[in-house]
Formats: C-alpha cells, sequence, structure tokens
C-alpha cells in the first residue's frame, strides 16, 4: 500500500489520539493535499517545523497500528465480507453444493473474533 494512502487511512482511525494541530496539519497535508509551503505560510511557522510535526505525527500513527491493529483488523474483516458475499451469490446462482457454501460461510464467520 502507497505509505501516504496508508497514513490517511492511519489518520482516520487514530487521528483523534494526536493533539488537535497535528491532526489538523496532517489532515491538511494527506487528505487535502497542501504542501508544506502552503501549510507553513497558513499556520505562520516554517516548513521545517510542519515537515517535522508530520515525522512526529507519522510516528504516532503507526505506533498506535502496531498495538491496536485497527486498519490490520479493517482490512481482515473486510476480506471475510467478501469471501461471504461470494459464497452467498454462488449459492443464489446455484452454480455449487448449498451444504459448501454454507460451510464455507460459517468457516470465514469463525475467523473473526
Amino acid at each position: 500500500m502507497e505509505k501516504r494512502f496508508e497514513i490517511s487511512l492511519l489518520l482516520d482511525f487514530y487521528g483523534e489520539l494526536l493533539t488537535d494541530k497535528q491532526r489538523d496539519i496532517m489532515d491538511l497535508y494527506y487528505n487535502n493535499d497542501l504542501s508544506l509551503a502552503e501549510i507553513a505560510e497558513n499556520n505562520n511557522t516554517s516548513r521545517q517545523a510542519i515537515h517535522d510535526l508530520l515525522k512526529r505525527g507519522e510516528k504516532f500513527l503507526f505506533e498506535y497500528e502496531s498495538k491496536l491493529r485497527l486498519l490490520e483488523r479493517q482490512f481482515f474483516v473486510d476480506n471475510i465480507k467478501k469471501d461471504i458475499i461470494e459464497n452467498l451469490n454462488l449459492l443464489i446462482n446455484d452454480d455449487i453444493d448449498i451444504q459448501k457454501a454454507v460451510d464455507r460461510i460459517i468457516d470465514d464467520l469463525k475467523e473473526i473474533h
């Protein structure tokens, strides 16, 4: 996954754990695509200060994810949902044995804990 996109997702999950300033600056940079210079100008500070704030914020987001694993779990659950939908569609299309499809769905649901 592209780092910029990953950080944007992490910001969605853990942004409330950052300071207001960190969250706002990171949102401007990662979600609104403002440059360091634009953010620095809007905040009456230097590009270096914005860069440092972003790096600290990134570090916190990756630390939170390494401990809580909310993003990883979301991807896992999304994949299980896709599998369940595929198996249900197979049932609707009557392409496979109903018992096999039901067993697959049950197995998928058991993986979610």
